[in-house]
């Protein structure tokens, strides 16, 4: 008999036995898809460090377990988590953690224990903590230094947040972090050595920052830039021949109330920024070591960046070494309320770049003491490099009391206006001449200054409070000052002087408004 037969009534018999499970398991129970219970979101964790007596092998979660390497920490974080590190312990490498919190969610770097601050020691690497493309991340009370061999060629940084190709990225915090002792090349942008530095590189993703805050923070002996941003993606019509096939700006910068002191060149530089916010800093001894140009605040390729309420001083050189600066590609930038002085490269650089354009830019209601730049075409005020369009410089207060310096100097360029302002020069028997034939000048006081092309200037002592100014308080306008209501009104919606005292109509010349 062949076998063939019952072989396929077996085959068969058991299809329809197959058959009649499966129907009867669907009748029976729901589909596994609604079985499935409801996702939960991850709950957030809080990992510990410490460097002086963890364990890599320990689950990082309490502080009874925690981590011992900056290797073992540098792993992926999710919204919501923290990583901690114990006060009053070293650490020596580069922390480089990675993770895309939130603004309502964001991983938080920052310290647990009592003592001193976490110190991580970067020992010549590229960062003591690197961020790189990542989001979402608020770093507090961490103390970082980045010391290496003599080097003319390595980059360094502190902190560094690092966006490569990367799109968009939001929600920054640097609260409270210690930056110091950073040894790295003299290398500005695109490739910087510094303390904090949030840096876009890349040339394929248009790649931008949204959101950065750094605050309470100090910065100090520090080679080569103090707290800055700066992007590859920087080219457009004010810019033409900028970095990238496109301009993307980095929004929602806020650099305030931070201590920047001994930087091999620039102090505080936002590149690539529109609406930054610059405001209640201090700047002491920049420019320090550095071969290139650099200057005390100042911003690149920007645009609405609001610099104020800062105060500036130590500025190293004579090439520059400006306690601020308008510089290439700024559009609708405003320097207010700032006191700059003792500065070797003077007050104010107004330098566009090449193929640029600057314009709409205004210096006001600032306090200048005792700046100076002796090597032309410098002074304490400079107009060089290319022409601005509608640079507008007014009610400033600037004296100096150091011989051999100009007051203003101009090597060529046209675009720039001063009004309502006090220059009071070196009281010896050249002064502070003014060395510009281009500029505008329109209602200025002049003392020990020689008077450039103003038929509505006043030539006068301005009757300060103080004989040689040295603090601001010693420019207040005494009673008999021809500059009580010699200067013409602005509509520019200031209503207050640097000192809080009310605009009058008409206004005072220089930055003094009160009586």
């Amino acid at each position: 008999m062949s076998p063939m037969p019952n072989s396929a009534s077996r085959t068969g018999a058991l299809a329809l036995a197959a058959t009649s499970l499966v129907a009867a398991s669907l009748l029976a129970a729901p589909t596994a898809q609604a079985a499935a219970p409801a996702a939960r979101p991850a709950v957030p964790t809080t990992h510990y460090l410490d460097c002086g007596a963890g364990n890599d092998n320990a689950n990082g979660t309490s502080t009874r377990t925690p981590w011992r390497t900056l290797a073992k920490a540098s792993t992926e974080y999710r919204p919501g988590d923290r990583l901690l590190l114990k006060r009053g312990t070293s650490c020596t490498g580069t922390l480089a953690p990675t993770g895309r919190g939130t603004a309502t969610a964001p991983i938080r770097l920052d310290a647990y224990g009592s003592g001193a601050k976490p110190h991580i020691e970067g020992a010549g690497a590229r960062a003591a903590v690197l961020l790189r493309n990542s989001q979402g991340w608020e770093i507090r009370n961490l103390d970082l230094s980045n010391t290496g061999p003599a080097t003319t060629t390595d980059r360094r940084a502190g902190l560094l947040v690092l966006l490569t190709d990367y799109g968009v990225g939001r929600h920054y915090v640097v609260d409270d972090v210690d930056v110091h002792d950073v040894n790295g090349s003299d290398h500005k942008d695109p490739d910087p050595s510094g303390g904090i530095l949030f840096v876009v590189q890349g040339d394929r993703t248009p790649t931008r920052f949204d959101g950065i805050r750094i605050e309470d923070s100090t910065v100090r002996h520090v080679d080569r830039t103090g707290i800055g941003t700066m992007s590859t993606w920087g080219r457009r019509a004010a810019y033409p021949d900028g970095p990238g096939t496109s301009f993307e700006p980095i929004t929602g910068v806020r650099i305030q109330r931070n201590d920047v002191r001994d930087t091999g060149g620039d102090a505080i530089v936002t590149h690539n920024a529109d609406g930054a916010r610059v405001e209640h800093n201090y700047v002491n001894g920049f420019n320090m070591r550095s071969a290139g140009y650099n200057a005390g605040v100042w911003s690149w390729n920007s645009d609405n960046v609001l610099t104020q309420y800062n105060e500036v001083t130590g500025g190293h050189g004579t090439r520059d070494s400006e306690a601020f600066d308008i510089d290439g590609g700024n559009t609708n930038n405003v320097f207010q309320y700032n006191y700059s002085h003792d500065n070797e490269g003077g007050f104010l650089l107004v330098c566009n770049g090449a193929g640029m354009t600057s314009k709409g830019n205004k210096v006001r209601h600032n306090i200048s003491i005792n700046d100076r730049n002796t090597e032309a075409p410098y002074g304490v005020v400079a107009v060089v490099c290319g022409p601005t369009t509608d640079t507008q410089v007014y009610n400033n207060t600037i004296v100096t009391n150091h011989p051999g310096t100009r007051m203003v100097s101009n090597n060529g360029q046209a675009g720039t206006t001063f009004r309502n302002n006090i220059f009071v020069g070196a009281p010896d028997a050249t002064g502070s001449p003014t060395v510009d034939t281009l500029s505008t000048y329109t209602g200025n006081l002049y003392l020990n200054t020689g008077q450039p092309r103003d038929t509505a200037a006043v030539n006068a002592d301005p009757r300060f409070r103080g004989a040689t100014p040295r603090t601001p308080g010693d420019v207040w306008l005494q009673s008999g000052s021809p500059a009580f209501g010699a200067g013409t009104p602005t509509a520019d919606g200031v209503s207050r002087d640097y000192f809080g005292n009310r605009v009058p109509n008409p206004p005072h010349m220089g930055a003094y408004q009160g009586r």
